[in-house]
C-alpha cells in the first residue's frame, strides 16, 4: 500500500506540473462551459444538469486520452520505466498508483463544474438524486476512460499514438455503439447494449442509482487496468 501511495503522489504531482494536464482541463471546461451557456441557460432550455452530464460524457471521450497519454508512454520513451521496474514496486502497484493519481486530478477538474450547479440553483431547484448520482456516474465514467487511456499508454512510447488509440477505443464503445445499435437485429442490439458505455451511464445521468451499471463500470475499469499491468510486465522481460 505504501508503494502504491508513493506512485500516486508522484503521478498527482506530475499532473499538476504538466502543461498537457492544464490544456486538458481547459479544453474540457471550455467545451462544457459553451454547452452550458448556449444550451442549458438558453431560453427554454432544461434547467437541469442531466443534459450537461450527457455532453460531458462525450467531451471526455476525446479529452481524457490527452491526460492519460503520458502516464506510461513518457516512462517508456524517457527510459525511466527501467528505473521504475528495478525499484521494489510491482507492476500492479505502479498501475494502480498512477491510476489513482490521474483520477484525483480528474475529480479536481470535475469539481469546478459545481459552478454550473450553483447557477442552476439560482433558477430552479435541482433534484438531490440527480446531482449526487450524476456526479457519481461522472466519476465512474472518468475512471473507466482513464483505465482505457493507461492501457493504450502502456502499449507504446509515442504519446500521441496512445491518445489516438484510447480515443478510438472509447469512441467505438460509446459513439459508434450508439449509432449502429438501432440498425442491428434485436439480439445483436441487446449484446451491443451490454458493452455500450453510454447505455450504462444513462441511468446515473437521470439521477438513478443502478447497481448493474456500477458493477459494469468497476469491472471494465479493473479489466483495462489488468491489461495495462500485464502489458507493463511484458516490457520487463524485453
Amino acid at each position: 500500500m505504501r508503494n502504491t501511495v508513493a506512485v500516486m503522489q508522484r503521478e498527482l504531482a506530475a499532473c499538476f506540473f504538466s502543461p498537457i494536464a492544464y490544456v486538458t482541463g481547459f479544453l474540457f471546461l471550455l467545451a462544457t462551459g459553451l454547452y452550458f451557456i448556449l444550451v442549458t441557460l438558453a431560453p427554454g432550455g432544461e434547467a437541469s444538469l442531466r443534459p450537461l452530464f450527457q455532453a460531458m460524457s462525450v467531451v471526455l471521450v476525446f479529452v481524457l486520452p490527452l491526460l492519460t497519454m503520458r502516464t506510461l508512454s513518457e516512462e517508456l520513451s524517457s527510459g525511466t520505466v527501467e528505473t521504475l521496474m528495478t525499484a521494489p514496486v510491482t507492476e500492479t502497484q505502479v498501475i494502480v498508483g498512477k491510476f489513482l493519481g490521474v483520477l484525483i486530478f480528474y475529480i479536481a477538474i470535475l469539481a469546478t463544474t459545481l459552478l454550473y450547479l450553483l447557477l442552476i440553483i439560482r433558477h430552479s431547484t435541482p433534484e438531490a438524486g440527480l446531482v449526487i448520482f450524476g456526479y457519481l456516474g461522472m466519476i465512474l465514467l472518468g475512471a473507466l476512460y482513464i483505465a482505457v487511456g493507461m492501457f493504450t499508454s502502456a502499449l507504446t512510447r509515442h504519446q500521441l499514438l496512445a491518445a489516438v488509440l484510447a480515443a478510438s477505443i472509447l469512441a467505438a464503445l460509446t459513439l459508434l455503439a450508439d449509432e449502429i445499435g438501432p440498425l442491428l437485429p434485436d439480439v445483436w442490439r441487446l449484446i451491443l447494449g451490454q458493452v455500450n458505455i453510454f447505455e450504462h451511464f444513462e441511468e446515473f445521468a437521470k439521477g438513478i442509482f443502478d447497481s448493474a451499471a456500477l458493477i459494469y463500470f468497476v469491472s471494465v475499469t479493473a479489466f483495462f487496468l489488468f491489461l495495462a499491468a500485464r502489458t507493463l510486465e511484458s516490457k520487463r522481460w524485453r
